[in-house]
């Protein structure tokens, strides 16, 4: 069946399915209670009632989202550098989407798309030129006529068509969703979902319409030509499964989360009703009553008794155990991008093993490393540069075993303030890599009272010491 302009193709279809999950998992604990019964299943014969209420109390523990923030960060942690560029390329890169963004900022966030859902993109496109006649290069730039890049999310890319061209695979055409703000009665605006079609060469717009049936089609909006042969857009990947197709590389630390979830409220559930105890009267007939209450007196038949049963605690610590566990697994599965591993090595890495064993991380900061130098191909043949530089990101991480790895994100957590201090020493003391006598209060209490390391006291303020 032939696809409408707004509809996504199959691939995007697959992906949707798997960035469902990952956007309630993004959006916090209003997005998740907000997908009820997908994520927070029901319980046989569970009454509405008690299902409504159980799903409004349940809470998010973000381990999905606190991994990707800190995984997407690492590269990012120093400034990206720019080598070989144009001059002009430079200037443009302290704004490269004319937005106020600089080329650190614009990548760091498009990176954080490709950890945390497999699949994003860079177009680059130009502002269509103003009349005017000949003008200068300082003219053009003035009134803002150059190349600028675009960011696109996972849930914009609605489908492509492909050709093979000596090898290589080049798009033939694009459907890229967006949304249109229009005015909407005086003070007001409204956002108009359209899609954008880029062909080589060549780009269009569709926009929804409503007419009075409040039957909407899409009609043609705007169109004109490019002055490049190709389609300037780049996906970006973060596991690659084929051109255009990227899949989570955190996907089972997001299913470990939905399970984390479901097992908490289970927990939460299961200590309300602990916490209530229940008064039970044995041997007593239906004519007993009861009267609760300090100066109240119960008589009950010959032979029986009366007393609160109450919960042994044996489930719940069970289920505290549980929750650990599932945390502990997170963790371990959010570390396995930091492991080294052997991959693909060229003649020059096998020489050098420190080169050759990557980090899938580390992997997938270099294929972001090309996805950005072929943003700024695209940025210098719009402007007719020769030298549109290259991107080197920051490489420095990277660990032996899963167990240096899983530490090493405890530390990023607690660092990024993600994790209190009692919780990653803890976690710490776990693995190993603190005594198990360490006691994080008494040692924050202790540096406190130290006060700051010799060389950190504050320059140039007559030798006053900063505050702890």
């Amino acid at each position: 069946m032939a696809l409408a302009v707004n509809d996504p193709n199959d691939e995007i279809k697959a992906l949707r399915e798997l960035w469902a999950v990952l956007d309630a998992l993004d959006g916090g604990t209003p997005a998740m209670r907000q997908a009820k019964t997908s994520l927070l299943p029901k319980w046989p014969n569970e009454e509405n009632e008690a299902y409504a209420a159980r799903l409004a109390t349940a809470t998010l523990f973000p381990a999905w989202k606190r991994t990707v923030s800190v995984m997407a960060g690492k590269p990012f942690s120093k400034a990206l550098t720019l080598k070989d560029a144009d001059a002009r390329i430079e200037q443009w890169a302290e704004n490269i989407d004319l937005q106020g963004n600089s080329l650190h900022v614009f990548a760091a966030d498009g990176f954080r798309e490709a950890v945390g859902y497999g699949l994003g993109g860079i177009l680059v496109d130009y502002p269509r030129a103003s009349s005017g006649g000949t003008r200068t290069v300082a003219q053009v730039e003035a009134a803002g006529e150059r190349p600028y890049w675009v960011r696109y999310r996972h849930g914009q890319i609605l489908g492509w068509k492909t050709e093979s061209r000596s090898g290589a695979v080049r798009l033939t055409q694009l459907r890229l969703l967006e949304s249109f703000e229009e005015e909407d009665g005086e003070f007001g605006t409204k956002h108009v979902p359209q899609v954008r079609v880029l062909r080589p060469g060549y780009w269009s717009v569709y926009r929804q319409t409503t007419d009075a049936r409040q039957k909407t089609s899409w009609v043609l909006a705007e169109s004109g030509a490019t002055s490049l042969t190709e389609i300037p857009f780049v996906p970006t990947y973060g596991q690659r499964v084929a051109f255009m197709v990227g899949e989570p590389p955190l996907l089972d630390v997001a299913y470990l989360n939905v399970k984390h979830w479901q097992s908490q409220s289970d927990q939460d559930t299961i200590l309300h009703v602990a916490r209530v105890p229940i008064l039970a009267i044995i041997g007593a007939d239906e004519q007993s009553q009861l009267t609760v209450g300090a100066s109240s007196a119960v008589k009950i038949p010959v032979g029986g008794d009366m007393k609160f049963v109450e919960h042994t605690g044996a489930a719940i610590q069970a289920g505290a155990e549980a929750l650990k566990d599932l945390e502990d697994q997170m963790i371990q599965a959010g570390a396995e991008l930091l492991v080294k591993k052997p991959g693909d090595r060229s003649a020059t890495e096998s020489a050098n093993d420190a080169e050759g064993n990557k980090s899938d991380l580390q992997r997938m900061a270099e294929n972001y490393e090309d996805a950005l130098d072929q943003a700024l191909m695209f940025t210098a043949a719009y402007a007719r540069l020769s030298r549109p530089g290259n991107v080197k990101l920051y490489d420095g991480y990277g660990e032996a075993t899963l167990g240096d790895a899983s530490s090493t994100l405890i530390k990023d957590l607690w660092m990024a303030g993600f994790m209190t201090r009692g919780t990653a020493a803890a976690e710490l003391k776990r693995r190993g890599e603190l005594a198990p006598e360490f006691d994080a209060d008494a040692e924050a209490a202790g540096v406190a009272e130290e006060g700051p390391p010799l060389g950190a006291l504050g320059q140039g303020d007559g030798g006053g010491q900063d505050a702890v």
